[in-house]
């Protein structure tokens, strides 16, 4: 076992809001760190998966905690650091949790104090040695408030829909690129203006528009900051 404290395990945390690049991002950093991941997006994803097979309505508050309490939930990355497969009491459930169905239940559950609250320490859980990348809303101004590096992602909305769309088009689903733009900008107005954990930048944080940018280039760009705040990784 480590000795190293809690308060020496670096923490990178990336937030912002879907479709920006944050999921290839932090499985690049998490590959090439060999850290642990945490996918907290997912873990409301997840919650939301689980309450909707349990038959449980948004409004049993009760229930959602308890159930949010219990969730085992694992995060894997996979296909040489360009996968993250998401595991619910050891069934994969990536591609169900991914859908725009999905997304929207997150968000109507994400809200919920008691939600939030019964999930907060399970988010924490994963801060361990030899370190932590972080991917979500809230983590570098909620549950990682003294993260080591906080990135704050973000792209306009019909770029983002436009690469949703391709991505459901790759997987053969069919999908209107209006009616995705429509509902990216509904969800980010009802994030950003919730009243519990709205979605926004750390004071901290480093903001990188990938609007008009390759991801090759944001890879290129994380590293350096991550090179330049940590200057002593052994997998630089």
């Amino acid at each position: 076992m480590s000795d190293v404290s809690d308060s020496e395990v670096p923490i990178i945390t990336v937030d912002g809001p879907s479709g920006t690049g944050k999921g290839t991002i932090c499985s690049y950093l998490t590959d090439w760190l060999q850290w642990n991941f945490l996918d907290s997006g997912a873990l409301y994803r997840v919650l939301a998966l689980a309450a909707q097979k349990r038959e449980i309505v948004n409004d049993n508050e009760d229930a959602l905690a308890e159930l949010a309490e219990n969730l085992n939930v694992e995060f894997k990355v996979a296909g040489g650091g360009s996968l993250v497969n998401v595991v619910l009491d050891g069934e994969v459930v990536t591609d169900e949790i991914r859908t725009e169905e999905a997304g929207n239940a997150a968000s109507l559950v994400a809200p919920i104090v008691a939600v939030r609250k019964a999930l907060l320490s399970r988010q924490k859980a994963f801060h361990k040695a030899p370190g932590l990348v972080a991917d979500g809303r809230d983590m570098g101004t909620v549950v990682f408030p003294d993260a080591t590096l906080k990135i704050y992602l973000t792209a306009s909305a019909e770029e983002r829909a436009k690469r949703r769309l391709k991505q459901l088009m790759q997987k053969g689903i069919s999908a209107n690129l209006r009616d995705l733009s429509a509902s990216i900008a509904e969800r980010d107005e009802r994030d950003s203006t919730r009243a519990v954990s709205p979605l926004k930048p750390a004071e901290d944080a480093i903001i990188v528009d990938t609007s008009t940018i390759d991801i090759d280039a944001v890879v290129a760009k994380i590293s350096e900051l991550v090179v330049n705040k940590i200057p002593d990784l052994p997998n630089k």
